[in-house]
Order: C-alpha cells, then sequence, then structure tokens
C-alpha cells in the first residue's frame, strides 16, 4: 500500500487550535525552559489566524503596505553583520548588536530552530502569510532589544511573551505568559514575577503596534527616542523581580 504524501502547507487558511498539542508543548518548556522549539509548536497549535489578520492589519498602516510589497526576510537581512556592524553607538542596531555578542544568539539560529521536525513554515514557502509569519519570527530579538527584557533568562522571555500577546493577540504567547507566571509562584512562593509579566502585557498594550515597523529605518534610529516613539514603558516591575530572583539564588523558574 503506497504511503500517502504528506498535506502540503495552506498558509492561507486558518489553522485550528490543537489546545492538546499546546499543553504537551508547554508542560515540556516549563520543564526546560531551553527549548525553544516547544514555543512553536504552541503557537502553531494555538495562533489560529493571527498572522493572517496581521498582515491585514499592516495593509493599512503608513508604509506597511511598501514593507508587505518588499516581501524581505529579515532573517537574512539580520544575519548580515557586516551591516548589523555598521550602527552607531546608542542606536538600536548597536544595542541589537551587543544583544548578539552577549547572548551569541543569532536570526538565522532562531530561523533553523523554528524549522525543527516541522513547527514552522520555512523560507520555501512563498505566500504572504507565510512571509508574515517569518517576519514575526525575527523580530522578536529585536523586541528584547526594544523592550529591555533579557531572552538568556526566563523571567525576561516571560515578560516578552505576554508583551508580545498584547500585541498580536496570539493565544500562544497568552499559554506560555501564563504557564510561566503561574510556575514561578509555585518555585518562588512571591508574586513578583507574575507582577512583572503583567506590566509586560500592559506595557505591550500601551506601546505602539511594533508590527508596522520599517526594521531596517528603525535600527538606525536611537535606542532612547525609539522607545518614546513607539511608547515602550520602563520595566519596573520586571527589574524588581530580577533582583528578588537573584536574592533568592535562583536564575530561573
Amino acid at each position: 500500500m503506497a504511503t500517502q504524501a504528506p498535506t502540503a502547507p495552506q498558509p492561507g487558511l486558518p489553522m485550528k487550535r490543537e489546545w492538546g498539542t499546546a499543553l504537551s508543548a508547554l508542560r515540556k518548556l516549563l520543564a526546560n525552559g531551553d527549548d525553544t522549539t516547544q514555543v512553536f509548536y504552541i503557537m502553531r497549535a494555538l495562533n489560529g489566524d493571527v498572522t493572517q489578520r496581521n498582515y491585514r492589519r499592516l495593509l493599512t498602516v503608513p508604509g506597511g503596505g511598501r514593507i508587505a510589497y518588499r516581501r524581505q526576510e529579515l532573517a537574512q537581512r539580520l544575519s548580515d553583520r557586516g551591516w548589523i556592524d555598521g550602527f552607531a553607538e546608542g542606536t538600536v542596531g548597536a544595542t541589537y548588536r551587543a544583544f548578539l555578542d552577549a547572548t551569541g544568539y543569532s536570526a538565522q539560529g532562531l530561523a533553523e530552530i523554528s524549522m525543527a521536525e516541522g513547527a514552522f513554515l520555512g523560507a520555501d514557502v512563498e505566500h504572504p502569510y507565510a512571509w508574515m509569519g517569518r517576519r514575526e519570527r525575527d523580530i522578536h530579538d529585536l523586541w528584547h532589544t526594544l523592550t529591555g527584557y533579557k531572552a538568556d533568562e526566563h523571567l525576561g522571555e516571560a515578560c516578552l511573551v505576554a508583551f508580545s500577546y498584547a500585541q498580536t493577540g496570539g493565544l500562544g504567547w497568552g499559554l506560555i505568559a501564563v504557564g510561566a507566571a503561574l510556575k514561578s509562584i509555585r518555585v518562588t512562593g512571591r508574586l513578583d514575577f507574575l507582577k512583572a509579566v503583567v506590566e509586560g502585557y500592559r506595557h505591550g498594550k500601551r506601546a505602539a503596534w511594533l508590527h508596522g515597523e520599517d526594521y531596517e529605518t528603525l535600527l538606525a534610529e536611537p535606542l532612547d527616542s525609539a522607545r518614546r516613539r513607539l511608547r515602550i514603558a520602563v520595566p519596573r516591575a520586571y527589574r524588581v523581580a530580577q533582583a528578588s530572583l537573584s536574592a533568592a539564588g535562583l536564575s530561573g523558574i
């Protein structure tokens, strides 16, 4: 009996929400916060038509149509170290460069993790919604740079996923934020982590819609002025929680 060929990706159709898959992936992620592949399983299981809706919204904001028309693959652009090295000190781009050097992360590395075991649509899928999904993935670390939430700690990631839920409406982000916050209460016996995650959500609601930004232009902007323009607030509860975890000798949850 012939093996049935795998179904071709259909990025134009909303994906059915699969709560069982999402919860299983969340359990694995909470057991090992470095298992980034589980994040993409959760996104794919729960985000439904979020990417489609964000793409349609992009077409309505100033400059969004031009961004969509160009369809630049940001993973490739952000992997151009010569370009990244050219940004002046104090800019968003220079801060992103320092982020790359400090963490060892890379845009291409994140892209490769996302495609592990079919957790994400690859760059060979030629469709506007698939491109938008890759764009949403590739700006994640830029959002770390803009918000000040560290990427190499569980607290910073939890705060940014709450921020991302407010920005995008993706239920996958919301599930991860809630799961991490609840685990933090059990592990620490305190509410500092939870308060920081709630702050992240509120800051995401307050901020300008970051999906509409031209990131090539934004990277050349001074970081402080970019944060003011985009209404990205100082994460005070996050810093309190950082100090609380450090005092307790906890590097994660």
